[in-house]
């Protein structure tokens, strides 16, 4: 074999190992939450939480300036949510408004935080087949309650509705662009139709007619 030889079947030899290594390296680090099972998975959404029950209560779970969680018969500021995904299948919920998190205390009551904590703030998605979905604490495996509704006396917690059904919010306006003013057409009769020399304190002999 000649020394042309060789050199020829060099580089194709390098390309056979970098396509080797290449692919390796592919099969060996498959794309993390890649699978569309996986459950909303790194998003983020704006939503109302829309709930009812068999007594015919409709509300819109609202988290309010003061931290109290409580239900609207309409869409409010308060009641806009975002919903971002801490892992496949569990949430966080923050009000757009205010600024503060869902949490849920270990007797299952609801307040808004200024500050998120894992284990109080963090809820599971679990999705129902009439569209309604049902939020429970990571924590402490209780149901996202709406307050107001009847309870037993020696349960400090409110139980209203359970099930809530994801609204979408309504996308931000876009901001309106200030006002521009068309420019006004050249005087044809000027000494200085395009205002390029601009004004002059005194009046010059050369613009003397």
């Amino acid at each position: 074999m000649g020394s042309e030889e060789v050199a020829l079947e060099r580089p194709a030899l390098w390309v056979s190992v970098l396509a080797g290594l290449l692919l390796g390296t592919c099969q060996a680090y498959p794309i993390p939450d890649s699978s569309p099972l996986l459950q909303f998975g790194g998003q983020v959404r704006q939503r109302y939480l829309y709930t009812d029950d068999a007594q015919q209560t409709e509300a819109h779970l609202e988290i309010r300036e003061d931290g109290t969680v409580a239900g609207a018969a309409h869409q409010s500021p308060e009641s806009l949510l975002q919903l971002k995904a801490l892992k496949p299948g569990v949430i966080q919920i923050l009000g757009v408004k205010t600024s503060r998190f869902l949490c849920q205390r270990p007797d299952g009551a609801l307040y808004g935080s200024l500050y998120f904590d894992p284990e109080a703030c963090s809820f599971r998605e679990l999705l129902l087949e009439d569209g309604y979905n049902v939020y429970q604490s990571v924590a402490h495996s209780l149901p996202l309650h709406l307050p107001g509704g009847r309870s037993p006396p020696w349960d400090p917690a409110p139980r209203g509705p359970a099930r809530f059904l994801p609204l979408p919010g309504l996308p931000p306006e876009p901001p309106e662009a200030p006002g521009i003013l068309a420019p006004e057409p050249p005087d044809v009769g000027s000494s200085d139709p395009l205002s390029m020399v601009g004004p002059s304190q005194g009046q010059s002999p050369s613009y003397t007619s």
